[in-house]
């Protein structure tokens, strides 16, 4: 990186706007923290933009996730999305397999067509296992092959407990199986990636209407997660039981600019599961406080660039940082140091790192962000210079 150009900035950096950007922060919370009266074997408590986690509970205990386990299939829906593989008003036709589905259910029938978007919605607000598969098949051939797809991409979230076996969660198997921790990270992939979830998971009820051979009629989908009705900020996300299962929850909500994501796996009833996540957000929001800093203030200097014809390179922020305050933190105390380097030499690629934004809390490194390359730089050859030299002379 050549000789490093160091800029010291000592004054207190006060709150910036909100950001979802890539994080370099702690991951976890102070073992310190107090005990709440939890009767749901394992819980989680997390802030999505930085992801750390503010409590735990046998966080890392695999249970059967029930109709959490949905959470995985809607990520694979918006990536399909996302990737235009599928569109929202492509037309799913519902297989004999899908109409099979006992539990919670939308009652497709076989033959039944319903949009994207429709099918969503039956998934995220009424929790349809029908929708879910049909969707599933629609994606990738048929729900086994949607499956693996699914433990592919829990892979590569870091989820190490879990293994999913069916789309949706109604299997009894033994071995379908996720932990609090794992929800959680799913949860966050879900909402920081695709925060249009929001669209459908804040809906309390909707009409969808069926068209059979039996004629049309109207569906009523109502929201299986009460605490849109009693909890200020919640956004969603997703409930899940089974008798195996107990009640499982994952809520997510956003107050203050703080976004929680709190996860109850096997609660012994209906209410406790809303009660202890309540109990979770609302103990996040009395005891933490996001720091967020988009560097709107920092100016990066012109970068030289040695062997060059192209004599500087201008440098980017990697993207915002968010830092969570717990444990008496005062976001007031973070302090901040830019590093970026006085010379390169090029070749110098687009997106190449050339410094960082180092962050502070009572003299301790909490995360960093990299400065990159806005542009590339060349290597320049011999005709470059003969080319240099003729324009200076006006020749060319």
């Amino acid at each position: 990186m050549g000789r490093i150009f160091c800029v010291v900035l000592t004054a207190v950096i006060f709150l910036g706007a909100g950001s979802k950007g890539r994080v370099y922060a702690e991951e976890a919370a102070s073992q310190d923290a107090p005990v709440l009266e939890l009767q749901s074997v394992s819980a989680i408590l997390m802030e999505a933009s930085t992801g750390k986690v503010i409590y735990e509970k046998n966080a890392d205990e695999a249970l059967r996730p029930a109709s959490i386990t949905k959470i995985m299939t809607l990520i694979l829906i918006f990536d399909a999305l996302a990737e235009g593989k599928i569109g929202l008003s492509d037309e799913v036709v519902t297989s004999a397999h899908a109409k099979s589905m006992g539990g919670s259910q939308v009652y497709l029938e076989e033959g039944e067509v319903q949009t994207v978007e429709t099918l969503i919605k039956c998934i995220v607000i009424a929790s349809g296992n029908d929708a879910s598969v049909a969707m599933a098949e629609y994606i990738a051939g048929s729900e086994e092959a949607f499956v693996q797809k699914m433990n592919e991409r829990a892979e590569g979230l870091g989820m190490e407990q879990t293994n999913f076996e069916d789309c949706c969660g109604l299997t009894d198997s033994a071995t379908h199986v996720s932990s609090a921790r794992d929800v959680a990270l799913m949860s966050r992939e879900l909402v920081t990636k695709y925060p249009q979830i929001y669209q459908y998971s804040t809906i309390w009820m909707e009409n969808i209407t069926h068209v059979t051979r039996q004629g049309t009629k109207e569906f009523c989908l109502t929201n299986t997660n009460k605490l849109l009705k009693s909890y200020e900020g919640i956004l969603g996300l997703k409930t899940g039981s089974t008798s195996l299962a107990k009640y499982c929850l994952s809520a997510t909500a956003i107050r203050n600019d703080i976004h929680l994501i709190a996860v109850i796996m096997a609660a012994p009833d209906y209410k406790a599961r809303f009660q202890e996540a309540s109990a979770l957000l609302n103990y996040g929001y009395a005891n933490v406080s996001l720091y967020q800093d988009e560097m709107g203030d920092v100016r990066i200097p012109e970068i030289a660039v040695k062997g060059s014809i192209k004599r500087s390179v201008s440098g980017v922020f990697e993207g915002p940082f968010s830092y969570l305050c717990t444990n008496g933190e005062k976001k007031d105390q973070i302090t901040r140091e830019v590093e970026v380097a006085e010379e390169l030499s090029a070749p110098v690629e687009a997106g190449q790192t050339v410094g960082a934004i180092r962050y502070f809390l009572n003299g301790k490194e909490i995360g960093t962000i990299p400065i990159l390359a806005d542009s590339s730089a060349e290597r320049a050859a011999y005709p470059d210079y003969l080319r240099l030299v003729a324009e200076n002379f006006g020749i060319l």
